[in-house]
């Protein structure tokens, strides 16, 4: 057997596109199940679409469980002079396609116009990378793993996780609670809304924070750095450009005597670093 055919058998490619005649509220429903090769090690998972909520459940499974719903697009409810006296039918091919390979889950889907919106089981101990652009939130329950969540147009909201987090939100709230941090460096970012995230109260760190225009809130006792703001210099001056020197705005600390860097940066909105057991 040549290498093109063992490569073959080894990756599992699942294309499921979903239809359904009904012209409710949902559109069409669809489940694709994709098995763990090694249910001892950790699942890899990512999703990347273009519209549609992601919401992730992890759970005591050794497969990866992805269910589609396509959003019914009022646009497509318009009048049309040409159809008078006709039927619409909907266009409801959610274009799913679910790609596994060894431990690794790639989910996507073909529409680009319409929205579609994943639920997703997966193992608990997996790692996550998941991307969405425009009308969807990001939601995740219950992982244990390195998380890399990016949503464009929505908020984000990871509870009752641990292992490690990077976590943006453009235009949108950042909300998380974990319930263990691994000794890893992780970053929360937003440019239009809050950060609020609660840590387990063992948390060891070297925290940095900055917000343009907003307030910065922890129920930790940070150490600050008591040296100056960092200078940021632009030397130009070789290519007949300026020489600037800026003051760097974000303030640094350590919690628990410090330990792995953890970053907050936003805009605009506050910033709120809980600990976990904290009276509100």
């Amino acid at each position: 057997m040549n290498r093109n055919q063992n490569m073959f058998l080894s990756t599992v490619l699942l294309t499921f596109v979903l239809g359904c005649s009904g012209f409710g509220q949902s559109a069409a429903d669809g489940r694709v199940a994709a098995k763990i090769a090694d249910p001892s090690r950790p699942a890899s998972v990512s999703v990347h679409i273009l519209q549609g909520n992601i919401t992730v459940q992890g759970g005591n499974v050794q497969e990866v469980v992805v269910e589609a719903r396509l959003r019914e697009d009022r646009e497509d409810r318009r009048s049309d002079r040409n159809a008078a006296g006709m039927k619409r039918i909907p266009m409801t091919s959610s274009g799913l396609n679910v790609e596994a390979e060894n431990n690794q889950v790639r989910i996507t889907t073909d529409q680009t116009q319409r929205t579609v919106d994943l639920t997703i089981t997966v193992p608990t101990r997996s790692s996550l990378s998941l991307k969405t652009v425009n009308d969807g939130n990001i939601v995740v329950t219950g992982v244990d793993g390195e998380l890399d969540v990016n949503d464009i147009n929505g908020n984000v909201t990871l509870k009752n996780v641990s292992g490690s987090v990077v976590a943006h939100a453009l235009n949108g709230n950042v909300v998380v609670t974990m319930n263990r941090a691994d000794a890893k460096p992780m970053a929360f970012s937003s440019l239009n809304g809050n950060l609020d995230v609660t840590f387990p109260g063992d948390l060891k760190a070297n925290v940095s924070m900055r917000t343009d225009n907003g307030e910065v809130y922890s129920d930790f006792d940070v150490q600050l750095d008591s040296t100056a703001p960092r200078q940021i210099v632009e030397d130009g001056r070789s290519n007949g450009g300026k020489y600037r020197v800026r003051m760097d705005k974000t303030v640094r600390g350590k919690i628990g005597g410090g330990g792995p860097e953890i970053q907050f940066k936003n805009f605009n909105g506050n910033i709120y670093i809980r600990r976990a057991g904290a009276k509100q």
